[in-house]
């Protein structure tokens, strides 16, 4: 059978990049539930143990499943090694804390997830790791945030939940030019919209929650990146152990063979909300980028092949009303998840920005009267007439 990897297109090799198959000859990769793995001898679990020889020891190191989880995403990435790790923000703080010691110093797009931000503010500066924020649309300043020992540049495109865009290409030059290690989380875009290594990300970062499982299934995340990045990161997964369930590694393996025509499906519909928001009455702003009026669009234009399956926007009346419209909306689930298939409303001042002040949340672009939608697989007329009548509703 032909190898996955030497068809030409996205969808191909994402249904048919699965592991060789066992001698029972499954058409499906079967679920390898086992914590550790036979040495035929001594000799044998002396060279696995060495790294002189490829195979499984242990399956908080490797197992087949997520072996098969990761060639996919490295495929679809553009990458050449990876890890699978236990949750998104396992993957951001494997990370940071593979590849940065004390005394280092981390530059970071401003407006972050939550709990990235805390991990970056509150955890990395025990460890005399400081950090400098630098903001989306203000490029020309980031040299200004640079010092003798930053390290890493880490950057959210799409960001999360404001939807600002950084150019990934001036920012790969931006990185080699200063000698930062450019990471990416390509969490919003996917691989499938999106490869970040393409224009100079040496690591791409995923919570694989979010649309990659598609479903609201399973809690997982990936690393992927060059070889060299990637011995480090390994090592210190495999030392503090946020490995990822075979189980769990199972499930995404098979969302991946759907995720094109998923992504298709929200993208579209994600666009069709941001065009009806955008002309209702009830509604202050929009950000979506596919739509013109966005203010990177011609950016999300050039690395980006469709908008993603997120919008946000500004109701008018503020917190009370955003409350308000969120009890009533009946179709969209209230979550603090996205990519779903299934459509969800959050609030993200309160939720999963609420950790941040008021100034930081202003400074990341997060005001009180946000509204995420993360636009699921339902019929777009079910979702605008459920739009519609929250709008209706919370007058």
């Amino acid at each position: 059978m032909k190898d996955p990897r030497e068809f030409e297109d996205f969808e191909t090799r994402a249904v048919r990049g699965q592991m060789e198959r066992t001698y029972q000859k499954e058409h499906s990769t079967p679920l390898f539930m086992t914590s550790s793995y036979l040495f035929d001898d001594a000799e044998e679990a002396r060279a696995l143990f060495a790294n002189e020889r490829e195979g499984n020891i242990y399956s908080r190191y490797s197992n087949p499943n997520t072996d098969e989880l990761i060639s996919k995403l490295c495929d679809m990435e553009g990458t050449e090694d990876g890890v699978a790790v236990a949750s998104g923000m396992a993957a951001m703080f494997a990370v940071f804390g593979a590849l940065l010691d004390a005394g280092d110093h981390l530059v970071a797009c401003r407006s972050v997830f939550g709990s990235t931000h805390q991990v970056i503010t509150q955890i990395l500066p025990r460890w005399k790791i400081s950090h400098t924020y630098v903001n989306v649309d203000a490029p020309q300043d980031w040299e200004k945030a640079l010092k003798p020992n930053s390290k890493v540049l880490f950057l959210e495109t799409p960001t999360n939940p404001g939807l600002d865009l950084i150019d990934l290409e001036w920012a790969g030059k931006f990185a080699q030019e200063h000698n930062l290690i450019l990471v990416v989380d390509n969490c919003f875009a996917t691989p499938y919209l999106q490869q970040p290594a393409k224009w100079g990300a040496q690591l791409v970062c995923h919570s694989t929650t979010k649309f990659l499982d598609g479903q609201g299934r399973t809690v997982g995340g990936a690393i992927l990146g060059t070889k060299e990045l990637m011995e480090k990161i390994r090592f210190f997964t495999r030392q503090t152990g946020p490995s990822l369930s075979p189980f769990n590694a199972w499930i995404l393996s098979k969302s991946l063979e759907t995720l094109a025509v998923r992504m298709d499906r929200h993208c579209a519909t994600a666009l069709e909300a941001a065009r009806f928001l955008e002309a209702h009455p009830e509604v202050e702003w929009v950000k979506y980028p596919f739509l013109p009026s966005h203010p990177a669009y011609k950016t999300a234009m050039k690395q980006m092949s469709q908008g993603g399956g997120v919008v946000t926007f500004g109701i008018k009346g503020g917190l009370e009303r955003g409350r308000k419209f969120l009890d009533s909306l009946e179709l969209f689930s209230l979550s603090a998840n996205l990519g779903d298939s299934r459509s969800i409303a959050t609030h993200p001042a309160s939720t999963t920005h609420s950790k941040l002040t008021p100034e930081q949340r202003s400074e990341a672009g997060i005001p009180d009267n946000l509204i995420r939608i993360s636009l699921g697989l339902e019929s777009w007329g079910d979702i605008r007439r459920d739009l519609d009548g929250a709008f209706k509703s919370s007058l």
